[in-house]
C-alpha cells in the first residue's frame, strides 16, 4: 500500500548502495569524532572519580572527593572568576569591533581587499610569534605601548592589568575571523531593503537598527556562541604570555590553565579531569541558556 513503511530488507538494490556509500563517505568523520572526541570525554569523566599519580599509574577510586575538593578550592574559584572576566571583556568587544569593521569594509572603498587581508592576518600567524611580539609591546622598560603613552606600566606582571592585557590580544587575534563571518552575513541582506528604507526617508542609523541588525542576528548569534565557548576555554595566550614566576599568574590563570597545571605539571590527572568536567558542564549550561534566549531576539525569516 502507498505510504506503507518499508521493512529492514525491503530496500531496492539502488537504495542499499546509496545507504552504504553514504555511510562510507561519512565514516572518516564519524571515526574521528568517536576517537578524538567521544572516547576522550568518557575517559575524562571516568578519570575524574579517581586519584591518579602519573598517567595510568596508581589510580585509586575516590568517588566524588575530587568534586568536593574542586568546589572548596579557592584557587579554582579564582580561576573561574578569571575566566568569566576574560569572557566578559573579550566576547562583547571582539563582536562589536569586528561588526563595525565588517560594515565599513562591506562598502566599496579604495583598498578594501588589502584592509580585509591585514585584519585577517592574525588568524594565520603562529601563536608563538604573536606571543613574542605582544610580550615586547607590553614590556615595561622598552615596550612600544609604554613608549607611545609615555608610561611605565607592567602590563603583564601587574595583577591589575595582566588579565585585561591578555584579553586585548584575544580581541585583536579574533577580529579577522569574526569580520569574515559578518561580511558573509551582510552580503546576504538584499539591497532592496536599504533602497526602500532610503525612499521612505530612513537614515543610516535607522536602517542599521531596523534592517542590518535584525537580518544579521543569526550570524551574530553564531559568533556569540562560538566566542563564549572559546573564551571559556582560553589557555594558549595565558600559557605563552605568562611565565610560572609571574606574580600576576594567580589573577590571570584560567580553568583550562589549571587543568594543564594539575594534569601535566603536578601529575594529578584525576583532579585535572575533574576541573575539565566542571568546565564542560559550565560551558554546556551557558550554551543552553543562549539557545533559549536567542528565541527572543534572533530573526531567521
Amino acid at each position: 500500500m502507498a505510504g506503507q513503511k518499508k521493512g529492514l530488507f525491503s530496500f531496492t538494490s539502488r537504495e542499499k548502495n546509496e545507504f552504504l556509500w553514504g555511510w562510507l563517505f561519512i565514516l572518516p568523520t564519524v571515526l574521528g569524532l568517536v576517537i578524538l572526541n567521544i572516547i576522550p570525554i568518557i575517559n575524562t569523566i571516568i578519570q575524574s572519580f579517581y586519584k591518579a599519580g602519573d598517567f595510568g599509574k596508581g589510580n585509586i577510586f575516590v568517588g566524588f572527593k575530587n568534586y568536593q575538593n574542586v568546589f572548596s578550592d579557592a584557587e579554582i574559584w579564582q580561576a573561574l572568576w578569571n575566566t568569566v572576566r576574560y569572557a566578559l571583556v573579550e566576547v562583547p568587544f571582539s563582536i562589536v569591533i569586528s561588526l563595525l569593521l565588517a560594515i565599513l569594509l562591506n562598502k566599496k572603498i579604495a583598498g578594501r581587499s588589502l584592509y580585509r587581508t591585514i585584519i585577517f592576518l592574525p588568524m594565520v600567524a603562529a601563536p608563538a610569534a604573536i606571543a613574542m611580539v605582544w610580550r615586547w609591546l607590553y614590556n615595561s622598560d622598552f615596550g612600544l605601548i609604554n613608549h607611545i603613552l609615555h608610561l611605565r606600566i607592567s602590563w603583564i606582571s601587574n595583577p591589575k592589568f595582566s588579565l585585561y592585557s591578555i584579553a586585548v590580544i584575544g580581541i585583536w587575534s579574533i577580529l579577522g575571523y569574526n569580520m569574515v563571518l559578518f561580511l558573509a552575513g551582510l552580503q546576504e541582506i538584499p539591497g532592496d531593503y536599504y533602497e526602500a528604507a532610503e525612499i521612505d526617508g530612513a537614515t543610516a542609523v535607522t536602517s542599521f537598527f531596523h534592517i542590518t541588525l535584525p537580518l544579521l542576528s543569526p550570524t551574530i548569534f553564531f559568533v556569540l556562541v562560538t566566542r563564549v565557548i572559546a573564551s571559556l576555554q582560553v589557555f594558549d595566550l595565558i600559557y605563552m604570555i605568562m611565565d610560572k614566576t609571574n606574580p600576576a599568574l594567580n589573577k590571570t590563570q584560567s580553568l583550562v590553565y589549571l587543568f594543564y597545571k594539575y594534569s601535566f605539571v603536578n601529575k594529578n590527572i584525576g583532579y585535572g579531569s575533574t576541573i575539565v568536567v566542571v568546565l564542560m558542564f559550565l560551558t554546556l549550561l551557558v550554551t543552553v541558556l543562549q539557545m533559549i534566549a536567542q528565541k527572543k531576539w534572533v530573526i531567521y525569516n
